[in-house]
C-alpha cells in the first residue's frame, strides 16, 4: 500500500501544471484520506510553499525532487550544533558552518541525474547568476 500512495504522490509533484497538480491533489485527498488524512492536509496546509516549484521547468523541478543534498546538508549542520549547547558569537556560527560545509561537499562523489539538461535550464533561467 506504501508503494501506491507514494506512487500517487508523485503524480502530484511530476504533474506539468499547478492546474493539474491540484487536480491530481483532489484525486489522492479522495481515494487515500480515510487511511492518510493526514498526508493531504500536510500538502494542503503548505500549498503556497509548495507551487512555486511549478514555476521552474521540468528539467529544474526534475533535479529538484530526485536528489536529497539540501536535507542531507541540513542533517550534516544540526549534527554539528546539537553537541554544543551554546556559541560565543553568530560569528562562531558561521565558522563553524563554514568548515562543515567545506568538508561534506569532499565527499559528494554521486553524479546528480540528468544534471546536464537541469544546468542547461539554469543557464538559461538564472544568465546572471550561472558563470559559463
Amino acid at each position: 500500500m506504501q508503494k501506491e500512495v507514494a506512487a500517487d504522490l508523485k503524480l502530484i509533484y511530476t504533474s506539468a501544471t499547478v492546474e493539474l497538480a491540484e487536480q491530481r491533489l483532489a484525486d489522492f485527498e479522495q481515494k487515500w484520506d480515510k487511511d492518510y488524512q493526514s498526508i493531504g492536509l500536510s500538502w494542503r496546509r503548505n500549498w503556497a510553499r509548495i507551487i512555486p516549484f511549478f514555476d521552474y521547468p521540468p528539467e529544474i523541478r526534475k533535479v529538484i525532487y530526485t536528489t536529497n543534498a539540501i536535507e542531507s546538508i541540513n542533517m550534516s549542520l544540526r549534527k554539528v550544533t546539537k553537541t554544543r549547547s551554546s556559541f560565543p558569537t553568530d560569528e562562531a556560527v558561521t565558522k563553524l558552518f563554514y568548515l562543515t560545509l567545506r568538508n561534506i561537499s569532499k565527499k559528494w562523489t554521486m553524479p546528480i541525474r540528468d544534471w546536464k539538461a537541469a544546468l542547461n535550464r539554469f543557464s538559461i533561467q538564472f544568465e546572471e547568476r550561472i558563470l559559463s
